[in-house]
This record gives C-alpha cells, structure tokens and sequence, in this order.
C-alpha cells in the first residue's frame, strides 16, 4: 500500500482510503474535488492535511497528481478503487 505524509502532522497514511475510516485531526481539509487550488495551495502550506472525496478512477487519479492531497477518500461502495493500478492508469499498460 502507498502512503503519503498526512500535512505536516507527522503521520503517513494510504494515499488511497475509504471515507470515514481514517482518524483526521481535526484541522484537516476534507475536498469534493481539486477545483480550487488556490484552498489547496494554502491549506498545504499551513501544514494542514489536505484530502479529496472521489468516486472514480479519473477523479482518484486527478486527485493524487496534486502534491498538496495526503489522501483521497473514496465511498465505501467503491472498495474496488483501493486497489487502482495508479501508474498503469497514469501512462497506460507497460509491457
């Protein structure tokens, strides 16, 4: 499993999670999407824990590309996307 640094926390957790599973501190910034990157941009640079809700591969993929997300939160209905191939989905199948 792949982690990431939770904010400035001290902390790794999997970049991929099911929402609600995770103990956050409360000054996490919990997104539905990376439209404003402005928020993110600032809530990274306060140290604070950035995380994203996302319900397809896509959105999973858009939101790991950030450097500012710690991890993206998806429905638990949506298990099957904690074990996305991430570099197979970001440049295609290799071999």
């Amino acid at each position: 499993m792949r982690e990431r640094w939770l904010g400035a926390t001290g902390r790794r957790v999997p970049e991929i999670a099911i929402d609600g599973e995770l103990d956050l501190p409360d000054d996490a910034l919990v997104l539905d999407g990376i439209s404003d990157l402005d928020v993110l941009r600032d809530a990274h640079a306060e140290g604070r824990p950035v995380l994203v809700r996302a319900a397809t591969a896509e959105d999973v993929k858009e939101a790991l590309a950030r450097p500012e997300v710690a991890s993206v939160l998806v429905p638990p209905e949506r298990r099957d996307l904690l074990d996305l191939d991430l570099t197979a989905l970001t440049y295609g199948q290799t071999g």
